[in-house]
């Protein structure tokens, strides 16, 4: 019988689009499953250096931006004969204007009409996130019109054959608003599996990960530094724009007063991550608006670091929820986060206490696990038995084990 072919819909790391580096991971994952042949639909970009993934083929499709993504991306499913299309994709995956970002989305319907199935990995809902702190909602009459396309969108997105999230209040959301019964929870899954926790390499050494410019906002945490005065602390701001604000953080560089204690990496390669994290005493998360489950708190817990989060809406319950524990601050108040980011300096008991409670929960449920998920959903909507892609992948692993 004929491996299954799935097409997977991405942005991939080094692009800066949302979701590249959650894109990586889960195609690395997907990679190493076998009965499967698995392509990444990925972004057409001229200066790509994509790396190379065992088990993956990467094929250039769509353009971030792009009014025609939609016919694009449904063209190089058919190419590539893809049986299952799965999309990873969160609001602003397609482009940072809103008309090319909604066409965007409405291509797991476009897909599904030109004979593939499709499933679509939504990692934000419009009924969660806070439009005006995400650079979304002008004004109180724009930020409404845009909740009534949002909630189009989403029904349309919901034509998919399966739509999965990574938070359960939005399944609950999807499921009560919308009576949607082809909705379930996928967890977002531990991106890596290292050794546990061990004292940063730096103890005074602040770091803030991610794409900034839209509701990530680094300045206070510049401002909270300023006031704790210790001169001893750095801050490093490793990540780049968001596609949506390109120009930020050089706005941010050039406008300090006193640079001296501060370090802008830039973009950070995949396999300097790790040492990111496990330099520095603890992450902080400088954010407005929560749009879904963060990829960066799964790789704090999963090397160690400390995090530093903000209480907005129900995203301490959330994050509780899923296991993890943290400092909080109240967002957008740089002395509240001054007197966050002093009680980890100065507690190493609790730092560790939170980093090794952190690292359990990361390492609870790898992204290998997640992909076997989906594999029981690819399978069923393949027409396959849906544990037939799970026993290929245990049968050749006993192969493999005894050679």
């Amino acid at each position: 019988m004929r491996d299954v072919t799935l097409a997977v819909v991405t942005a991939l790391s080094p692009s800066p689009t949302t979701l590249s580096e959650y894109g990586l991971h889960l195609l690395r994952a997907l990679g190493r499953k076998r009965g499967l042949r698995v392509v990444a639909l990925v972004e057409d970009r001229p200066d790509a250096d994509y790396p190379d993934i065992p088990g993956v083929e990467i094929v250039p499709a769509w353009r971030f931006d792009s009014l025609s993504n939609p016919l694009r991306i449904a063209r190089a499913a058919r190419r590539v004969g893809a049986d299952v299309v799965l999309f990873n994709a969160h609001f602003t995956s397609f482009g940072a204007r809103k008309v090319p970002a909604t066409l965007g989305l409405l291509t797991p319907l476009v897909v599904r009409g030109s004979g593939s199935r499709s499933i679509t990995l939504l990692h934000n809902i419009v009924e969660t996130v806070d439009l005006g702190a995400a650079g979304f909602g002008a004004s109180p009459l724009m930020e409404r019109l845009l909740r009534t396309v949002g909630s189009v969108v989403t029904w349309l997105v919901l034509r998919s054959n399966l739509v999965t999230t990574t938070m359960p209040a939005y399944v609950d959301v999807l499921r009560s608003k919308y009576r949607a019964t082809n909705v379930a929870l996928t967890p977002h899954g531990a991106f890596e599996l290292p050794a546990p926790p061990r004292p940063p390499t730096h103890r005074t050494r602040v770091m803030t990960f991610g794409k900034f410019g839209t509701y990530k906002r680094v300045e206070v945490v510049i401002e909270a530094l300023g006031l704790l005065d210790r001169p001893e602390v750095e801050l490093v701001v490793a990540g780049t724009d968001s596609p949506n604000t390109p120009g930020y953080l050089a706005e941010v560089e050039r406008g300090m007063a006193d640079p001296s204690g501060v370090r802008f990496t830039g973009y950070v390669a995949e396999e300097d991550v790790e040492a990111v994290f496990r330099d520095a005493a603890l992450t902080v998360f400088p954010y407005t608006a929560t749009t879904g489950s963060s990829g960066v708190l799964h790789q704090a817990g999963s090397y160690g670091c400390t995090p530093v989060l903000p209480r907005i809406g129900d995203l301490e319950g959330l994050i509780r929820e899923e296991g993890f524990d943290g400092v909080f601050f109240e967002p957008g108040d740089p002395v509240d986060l001054a007197r966050a980011i002093a009680s980890v300096l100065d507690d190493d008991v609790r730092r560790a206490a939170i980093a090794a409670h952190n690292h359990r929960a990361a390492s609870g449920l790898p992204i290998d696990d997640v992909a076997d998920w989906y594999l029981v959903h690819i399978a069923r909507l393949a027409g396959r038995a849906p544990t037939a892609l799970l026993q290929s992948t245990a049968r050749d692993t006993e192969v493999d084990g005894a050679l």
